[in-house]
């Protein structure tokens, strides 16, 4: 795996090494290329704009955006998960697009930090676009020196959907609440041949549903020193968590072999009703099938005797994707302006929420009326309790371990203690 973006290796990295070296990695897209200077293009760099959920309305946008702007042409660069890859290879040549479309989480930690984009609160009390951000998503996109990363966009609730027909055939009268009632349904819906929760314990899917059992019996302080040292032995709450897990895995609360699943398997278990359960964030509530959503609930994830939590949990974040300006857009900062003036504007972020089931970072009276589960899950309130999403937290190059580490962990049979150590170790790897 390629180290995170940092200041000694931009100091290491002579622009003719990148560019030697980004030419393969880029072939798909071009990036280097496209990196136009012209101050009439402003380049985007996105992972919207072929199957990511909001792609389609994220094109028409940009489509609307050019007809308003005819004096102002938009080069949209496309990547999935290499994204940020491909970006760090493009700053290295000082070819980066102008504004990047990313979450917040791995590589991207380091970016600011590092130079490879700019601190925009400036720009965002400048052009009188405070007030349109909720101030729980500023707070998450500041960093500890008080930069603002990026310009906040996307959001997600992130609860448990439940198969209530699934549940119900199985003789499963309640939503489970207690690690013992989802337990007892387990059981029940393996008898008929169902699957209970399924997720990804192969990729990241796994990593936040491990992460949200862990800290059953943290609070969110506790939660944050666990996930920023790795120290999982030293907190007892991360010991009472894990031990938690592995009784759930153990008891056959998830899928067969979890640990080699991905989110896209995850999604069609359940959107095909093999599964009765999991642990869906907005933009997977929002493909369930209408057949399917018509008789599934949301709710929070069970909680043990003892919990540090009132209620059951659920996962919510701020920092799903935000705009981040680079060098290279300060150079056409009154491009990067009009658009990111249009992105915020109240109809297009509506448009986002009806068309695309997206949950924002941004204020908006809209409902998703045609995202049932997503608007459900809006609406969770007091019912559920939150726990801490540590993307911010991990170190940025322990991130791909703690999924190998994740995988390990949803084997069954693995013990406590060798799930605490595969935990520690993906942090001393980094």
């Amino acid at each position: 795996m390629r180290p995170p973006l940092t200041r000694r290796g931009f100091l290491a990295a002579g622009s003719g090494l990148a560019a030697a070296t980004a030419l393969p990695a880029l072939s798909g897209c071009s990036a280097l290329a496209a990196a136009d200077s012209d101050p009439g293009t402003l380049v985007v760099h996105s992972q919207l704009g072929t199957t990511a959920p909001g792609s389609p309305t994220y094109l028409a946008a940009l489509d609307r955006f050019r007809r308003e702007n005819p004096g102002l042409k938009v080069r949209n660069l496309v990547n999935g998960d290499d994204l940020a890859q491909v970006y760090e290879t493009s700053r290295l040549a000082r070819k980066e697009p102008d504004v990047v479309m990313v979450n917040l989480y791995d590589k991207t930690l380091a970016w600011t930090e590092a130079g490879a984009t700019v601190d925009v609160r400036g720009y965002l009390d400048d052009w009188g676009l405070r007030e349109r951000v909720l101030p729980v998503a500023l707070d998450a996109w500041t960093d500890s020196r008080g930069r603002l990363r990026a310009f906040p966009y996307f959001a997600t609730n992130w609860p448990v959907a439940y198969n209530r027909a699934l549940l119900d055939r199985a003789g499963v009268d309640e939503i489970p609440v207690t690690g013992d009632q989802l337990i007892a349904a387990a059981r029940k819906l393996r008898a008929k041949g169902t699957g209970p929760v399924t997720t990804g314990g192969n990729d990241w899917t796994g990593q936040k549903l491990l992460a949200q059992i862990v800290q059953t019996f943290l609070t969110e302080d506790e939660a944050r020193h666990v996930y920023s040292t790795g120290d999982f032995s030293g907190s007892r709450g991360a010991k009472e968590g894990i031990e938690y897990f592995v009784a759930l895995r153990d008891a056959g609360v998830f899928v067969d072999k979890a640990q080699g699943l991905t989110s896209d398997s995850m999604t069609t278990q359940f959107n095909t009703e093999a599964a009765a359960m999991q642990s869906a964030m907005s933009s997977a509530l929002a493909k369930v099938p209408e057949d399917v959503a018509r008789h599934t609930e949301v709710g929070g994830w069970p909680l043990a005797r003892g919990a540090a939590h009132g209620r059951p949990t659920i996962l919510r974040t701020y920092t799903l994707i935000g705009f981040w300006i680079s060098p290279n857009g300060t150079k056409k900062i009154d491009a990067v302006e009009r658009f990111l003036r249009f992105m915020y504007r109240p109809d297009t972020v509506s448009r986002f929420i009806r068309e695309s089931g997206r949950d924002m970072a941004l204020r908006s009276t809209t409902v998703s009326t045609d995202f049932p589960l997503v608007a459900a899950a809006q609406r969770l309130g007091d019912s559920v309790s939150q726990v801490l999403l540590p993307d911010v937290y991990v170190p940025p190059a322990a991130t791909q371990p703690l999924i190998t580490a994740t995988s390990t962990s949803f084997t069954r049979g693995t013990s406590a203690a060798r799930v605490r150590a595969a935990l520690e170790a993906a942090y001393r790897s980094a």
